[in-house]
């Protein structure tokens, strides 16, 4: 996993992951991560804060599947995703962690 830094936004580092081949949107198509996690990796990972409050936060992930598809998920705050959302996404970090 790359953490890639000097993004000035969420929405620049989405057009730099698009131009990359990242189009599918996993908060749309998240049925997809849910059937099959461990067939996805966190390629990219962003992390936003607000100027003025650390709570206004956003992570963008450049997420790849082993059959070569490539998409982003945005979230925000990670302390307020509930569920399963944030489950698969923890568990992702952790298994790049890992590597």
């Amino acid at each position: 996993m790359e953490r890639m830094h000097g993004y000035s936004s969420a929405s620049v580092a989405l057009a730099k992951l698009s131009d990359m081949g990242y189009t599918i949107d996993y908060n749309i198509e998240f049925d997809d991560l849910l059937a099959d996690a461990d067939q996805f990796k966190i390629d990219y990972l962003f992390r936003y804060e607000g100027a003025s409050d650390p709570d206004d936060e956003s992570t963008l992930y450049g997420i790849s599947r082993n059959s070569g598809e490539k998409g982003v998920f945005v979230a925000g705050n990670l302390s307020l995703i509930e569920g399963k959302k944030r489950d698969i996404l923890l568990q992702l970090e952790l298994k790049e962690r890992e590597h």
